[in-house]
């Protein structure tokens, strides 16, 4: 995964509406329930083998040791409300949009006489809902950080560089180098 698609999910788990479990049995049990029922599947996951995901949810085994701490809270991140978080991101898709916030190096390609040398900047930009829409497609496709900077690029590019359109007409710009990437989902 890269600075985006990071980015993307620490937007998308901010809008739960409740923590998730704190201890080990709990979390094995949901991650067991988001794997319909498969210790294989779990252990996969958290990269330990089936027979220690057996003995958390047996009780056996209660203190994980720190990586597999660190893979259970992942994890759990990760399937913990799905459709509150599917809900937040319908919504920065087709109402609320999104706002990126970064630093890195923008790159141009202009007309002659203007600078095109690439430098690095700070914004924070409110994309409408079809780039964040275009994103979001995207990601789901298995997009890498590379493809998802070209869209956002393009969003930066026609909403804060050329100003929807009333300036800068020739004006494409690249996205790279990047600092620091966060997004957050609507205004």
């Amino acid at each position: 995964m890269g600075d985006i698609d990071d980015a993307l999910q620490r937007a998308e788990y901010e809008a739960i509406t409740k923590a998730p479990p704190k201890t080990p049995l709990a979390q094995m049990r949901l991650l067991l329930k988001a794997a319909k029922g498969s210790t294989k599947t779990v252990a996969d996951r958290l990269g330990i083998s089936q027979r220690q995901v057996e003995r958390y949810l047996a009780g056996k085994a209660k203190h994980p040791r720190p990586p597999l701490q660190a893979a259970l809270e992942r994890e759990v991140r990760k399937v913990w409300q799905p459709r509150v978080r599917a809900a937040a991101r319908k919504r920065a898709a087709t109402t609320a949009g999104i706002t990126i916030e970064t630093r890195a190096r923008f790159g141009y390609t202009a007309p002659i006489g203007t600078t095109d040398d690439p430098r690095m900047r700070r914004l924070t930009i409110h994309l409408p809902p079809a780039w964040a829409a275009r994103l979001f497609t995207a990601q789901q496709q298995g997009a890498g950080d590379q493809q998802l900077s070209r869209i956002v690029a393009e969003g930066l590019q026609e909403v804060y560089f050329k100003d929807n359109g009333s300036r800068a007409a020739g004006l494409e710009v690249e996205l790279t180098d990047i600092d620091f990437f966060d997004a957050s989902f609507g205004a």
